[in-house]
């Protein structure tokens, strides 16, 4: 999957191990997976079969973006990067046809 990040500083805090240390903590092993399940997915559809990543979603203030587990109640929390996304005939989102996102959080707590 092709990962683009919104802001595009937030990229940084990704770009090597020491940096994703520094910015994520106790969570960066997590974090390091999660990122390497996504590149890793061909499209959605994939990512969403991961168990652990419990790829979702979401509702209310955040429709229209997804997210991924990193643990507890912390989130990759991403959008379809198409224009538009793509859709099913019933108007939900088509999973298997999204193959690039735009991360816009990591170890977010939205709840």
């Amino acid at each position: 999957m092709k990962i683009n990040y919104q802001p595009k500083k937030l990229e940084k805090t990704t770009q090597d191990l020491r940096a994703i240390s520094k910015n994520y903590g106790t969570r960066a092993k997590k974090v390091i997976q999660r990122l390497e399940d996504i590149k890793a997915a061909e499209n959605l559809e994939v990512l969403r079969k991961i168990p652990g990543a419990r790829c979702h979603e979401l509702k209310e203030n955040l429709k229209g973006y997804l997210a991924v587990d990193v643990s507890g109640n912390h989130r990759i929390i991403f959008k379809p990067d198409h224009d538009p996304p793509p859709k099913k005939d019933d108007g939900g989102l088509d999973w298997g046809q999204v193959t690039a996102i735009t991360i816009i959080a990591i170890g977010e707590d939205y709840h």
